[in-house]
C-alpha cells in the first residue's frame, strides 16, 4: 500500500501491481487480497493501490514502476452499479469505502484506471480483469449510456483480460511474463481476451464458424428430382465425362465414444464468429442472436473459442477456465489472510466488511441461470467447493483472531446458500452439455440434489467449541431444499436467526419464464415445510421474501397480481429492487433488444415488452410497496389507466386508499388533482369518512360516482379474488 511498507519488506520494486476501486481489506472475499496473497504465495512482490484520485496519473506512481504488469479492477462490483441507482441517480455511499464515502472512484473505473497507469509508466503491459471487465468483454449494451459499447479491450487499451475464475490463468501469465515471453504472445491460456488483426488464427489447424451454424438453420439446398435421366445442361455432359477417377478413400467406422472424441478435438480448434460490433449496435435482433450464442458457449467442458469484429480488430475469447477442483479452491482460501482492513484506515467503518466478518465462503459458480444475474457469465454454472476441513479452519481462525467475534458465525455460503457439491451425475455428461440452466424449467434428472454433504457441515460446524450460532445469510435455492426435506428441517431448527431471506422474485409466469425462476408453486411448499418445522422447534420464525419490479415480461397487470398476492399474505415490504440492466446479462439483453434470447431469435421470434420509462419503472415498483403512502398517489393513476378503479378505496377488498389523512399534514385542496396521481381531490364528507372507523365508512366507487354504503355494495374479499384480469381478457 505504500512506500514504506515497501521498505520494511526490503523491496526496491513491486514484480506487480494491483490497483483497485475498493478499500484494500485482506480477507478472501476481496479479490484484490485473494490474488494478491495468491501471487505472493507464488513469489512474486506485489504491491496494491486502493481507491487512487484518478484525476492525474501521479497517485498511480506511488509504489513506483512494476517489474511484470499493472493489474487493473473496478473492485467487487462493476464501478457503475456500484455509483448509481436503478433511477441512474448517483448514490450517496459506497459499501466498499471507509466510512461509506462516495465518488471515491471514477465511472467506468477500469478503463480510467488503465488509461492513467499507462501515463504513469508507458510500455508496462496491462492486464485487466475481475467483475467489470469479465462482464464487459465482448460489445455489450450499456444501460447508463443506453447504447451498445465496445469490448472493454478497446476503451482500456489493455494488453489482457483474464475473466472468470482467474487464479490458475493469472499465475500461468505471471509465470510466462517473468520468463521473458512478451504479453503479445501469450494467446493459449483459457478464460483470456485480446485484441488481434482480422482472421488470425491460433495456426493451421483452427477453423472458423460463423455463429449463425451454431443457432440458426443454414441455406437449405434444392432437392434434385430423382425421375431425372438426363443432366438439364447438355454441355456439362462432356466435362462430366472428362473428370477424371474419383479418389475412392475408405469407410471407418467409428464407436459412439470415437466419434465424441473427435467432435471434442475439432471444437477445440474451432472459432465462433459472432456478429460485429458494428452489426450488433445498429441491429437488436442480431444483439439477441449473438447474446443467445455467448450462452450457449459458457460450458467450459464443450465451449469453442469466440471472435467478434471491432472496425478494423478483432476481440478473441479463449474458452472459459476449467473450474478450480477442491484442492485448489483449500488453497485459495488457506492462504495467510490478515482478514482485517488495511492498518491505514483506523478505525473507519467499511460496510462491505462489516457484512462479512464473521461469514465464510464455501463455494462458487450457480447453476441457476437466472437471466437477471450476472454471477454465471462470471463465475460459471459448475459449482466450485471448498474442502470440509478447509471451511472448519476458517470458522475456528474466526473464532481465534478476528476482533469482537461473539460466537456467531453470519454466513456459510456463496452465491447460493444451498449448492455446496451439488453437481451432475455423470462427468461426461456435464461436460457435453448446452442448457442455461440445470433447474429451469424443471430440475434436470442428472443433477445431484443431495444435501447430506451440506447438513453434515452444518452439523461440525456447531460443534464448533465457542461457536454458539451459525445463520445462513446467502439466498436459498427452495425449489432445491424441497427436494431435500431433511435439509430445510435442519437448516429452520438451528440456523434461521427468526428472518430468512428468499426470492421467488415474482409471481407470474410469464414474468418467471423470462427470468428463469420457479414457479410460485415451489415458494408455497418451502414455506410449508418452512412453517411446519418451525413451529416443532418451538420457534415464531419468517420468511422475507424480495421481488423484482419491472423485469422485462413483466406488465402493469403481473405488477398488480404481484401486488395483491402480496397483500393477500399480508407482505408489506420495505427494500425492493428495480430491475437493473447490468452488462451481458439475457435480461438486459430482453430489455434492450425486446427479443427473448432463450429461444431461437429472428426477426419474427417473440417480442418481450419492458418496462423502459421511467414512470412506468417507479410505478411498477410502487406496486411492491403499495402500503406506502408515499406511493398511493401513481398507483391510483396507474390503476384508472389500467381500468381498475374499483381497487381504489378505504375497503378491506381495496389495493390503495382513494385519500388517507397520513398523505398530508393538511387537507388537500379541492379540485387539485395533481397531487392525487389523476383522481378526483376528497371532498370534505369524503375525509370524515376516511377517519371514522372501517365498520363505519362508506366507499368511494370507482369512476367519480356518488359513494355507496359499503353493506349496499357488498363484493368479495379481496383475499379470495387474487387475479386481475389483464386489458381486453376474455370474460
Amino acid at each position: 500500500m505504500t512506500r514504506a511498507e515497501m521498505d520494511a519488506l526490503g523491496w526496491d520494486s513491486c514484480d506487480v501491481i494491483l490497483v483497485t476501486g475498493d478499500a484494500y481489506i485482506d480477507h478472501p472475499s476481496f479479490g484484490m487480497a485473494l490474488v494478491g496473497r495468491l501471487l505472493e504465495a507464488q513469489g512474486y512482490r506485489v504491491g496494491i493501490i486502493s481507491q487512487p484520485d484518478w484525476h492525474s496519473a501521479e497517485p498511480f506512481r506511488a509504489l513506483g514502476k512494476p517489474n511484470l504488469y499493472w493489474g487493473i479492477t473496478a473492485g467487487n462490483m462493476d464501478s457503475m452499479v456500484n455509483r448509481y441507482t436503478a433511477d441512474r441517480k448517483i448514490r450517496s455511499d459506497d459499501a466498499y469505502t471507509p466510512n461509506a464515502e462516495p465518488n471515491k472512484r471514477p465511472d467506468r473505473a477500469v478503463t480510467v484506471y488503465a488509461q492513467r497507469v499507462r501515463e504513469a509508466y508507458p510500455g508496462v503491459p496491462v492486464v485487466i480483469g475481475s467483475i467489470e471487465a469479465s462482464l464487459r468483454r465482448i460489445a455489450h449494451f450499456d444501460y447508463w449510456s443506453d447504447k451498445v459499447r465496445r469490448s472493454v479491450l478497446f476503451e482500456s487499451k489493455a494488453d489482457l483480460l483474464i475473466f472468470g475464475n482467474a487464479e490458475r490463468a493469472l499465475v500461468d501469465v505471471t509465470r510466462r511474463i517473468a520468463a521473458g515471453e512478451s504479453i503479445k504472445e501469450i494467446r493459449d491460456i483459457r478464460g483470456t481476451a485480446f485484441l488481434v488483426q482480422p482472421g488470425w488464427l491460433p495456426d493451421a489447424e483452427w477453423s472458423e464458424h460463423n455463429s449463425t451454424r451454431v443457432d440458426v438453420p443454414g441455406r437449405i439446398d434444392r432437392q434434385p428430382n430423382p425421375y431425372a435421366m438426363a443432366l438439364e445442361d447438355p454441355t456439362a455432359c462432356a466435362l462430366d465425362n472428362a473428370a477424371p477417377e474419383p479418389v475412392l478413400k475408405p469407410v471407418f467406422i467409428m464407436s459412439r465414444e470415437e466419434r465424441q472424441a473427435a467432435a471434442r478435438e475439432k471444437a477445440m480448434k474451432t472459432v465462433v464468429r459472432l456478429p460485429s460490433f458494428e452489426t450488433v449496435s445498429a441491429d437488436p435482433v442480431m444483439y439477441a442472436h449473438a447474446s443467445r450464442v455467448f450462452h450457449l458457449e459458457s460450458n467450459p467442458g464443450n465451449a469453442r473459442a469466440l471472435v467478434q469484429s471491432h472496425g478494423d480488430r478483432d476481440v478473441w475469447l479463449n474458452a472459459p477456465p476449467l473450474p478450480l477442483a477442491m484442492d485448489e479452491m483449500d488453497n485459495v482460501y488457506d492462504l495467510p489472510y490478515a482478514r482485517n482492513p488495511h492498518p491505514s484506515y483506523g478505525k473507519a467503518h467499511i460496510p462491505a466488511w462489516e457484512m462479512i466478518r464473521y461469514s465464510v465462503n464455501i463455494m462458487r459458480g450457480c447453476f441457476g441461470g437466472c437471466t437477471f444475474c450476472s454471477i454465471t457469465e462470471h463465475e460459471g454454472r459448475i459449482i466450485q467447493s471448498r474442502s470440509e476441513p478447509s471451511i472448519l479452519r476458517e470458522i475456528e481462525l474466526i473464532r481465534d483472531t478476528t476482533k469482537n467475534f461473539s460466537g456467531t458465525i453470519t454466513d456459510l455460503g456463496g452465491p447460493t446458500a444451498n449448492m455446496y457439491r451439488l453437481a451432475c451425475k455423470e462427468k461426461t455428461i456435464e461436460e457435453s452439455c448446452r442448457r442455461l440452466s440445470c433447474v429451469y424449467p424443471t430440475i434436470c434428472s442428472n443433477l445431484g440434489t443431495d444435501h447430506s454433504k451440506l447438513i453434515q457441515l452444518y452439523r461440525k460446524a456447531r460443534a464448533i467449541p465457542g461457536v454458539k450460532k451459525i445463520l445462513i445469510g446467502s439466498g436459498l435455492r427452495y425449489d432445491l431444499a424441497v427436494r431435500s426435506p431433511e435439509y430445510v428441517k435442519e437448516l429452520v431448527t438451528h440456523h434461521v436467526g427468526g428472518l430468512l431471506k428468499i426470492a421467488p422474485e415474482h409471481t407470474e409466469a410469464g414474468t418467471l419464464s423470462k427470468m428463469m425462476k420457479p414457479g410460485i408453486g415451489a415458494y408455497d411448499e418451502f414455506k410449508r415445510l418452512f412453517d411446519k418445522y418451525s413451529l416443532e422447534a418451538g420457534k415464531k420464525q419468517y420468511l422475507i421474501p424480495y421481488f423484482i419490479a419491472a423485469h422485462p415480461g413483466s406488465t402493469d397487470e403481473d405488477m398488480l397480481n404481484l401486488a395483491l398476492w402480496l397483500k393477500k399474505n399480508n407482505f408489506k415490504l420495505d427494500q425492493v429492487q428495480t430491475f437493473t440492466p447490468t452488462p451481458m446479462a439475457m435480461a438486459t439483453t430482453m430489455y434492450h433488444t425486446r427479443k427473448n434470447p432463450l429461444k431461437k431469435v429472428t426477426a419474427d421470434s417473440e417480442v418481450v415488452e419492458t418496462a423502459r420509462s421511467g414512470k412506468m419503472r417507479k410505478a411498477h415498483k410502487a406496486f411492491l410497496r403499495y402500503h406506502h403512502p408515499e406511493n398511493w398517489p401513481i398507483l391510483r393513476e396507474t390503476l384508472v389507466k389500467m381500468g381498475r378503479g374499483d381497487l381504489i378505496g378505504n375497503g378491506e377488498r381495496h389495493l390503495v386508499p382513494a385519500w388517507h389523512p397520513s398523505e398530508d399534514s393538511g387537507a388537500p385542496q379541492v379540485g387539485d388533482r395533481k397531487r392525487q396521481g389523476g383522481m378526483p381531490a376528497p371532498l370534505p364528507h369524503q375525509i370524515a369518512a376516511a377517519k371514522r372507523k372501517p365498520e363505519q365508512q362508506r366507499v368511494p366507487a370507482a369512476g367519480g360516482r356518488a359513494p355507496v354504503a359499503a353493506a349496499e355494495r357488498a363484493r368479495p374479499s379481496i383475499l379470495s379474488t387474487i387475479k386481475a384480469k389483464p386489458k381486453g381478457a376474455k370474460k
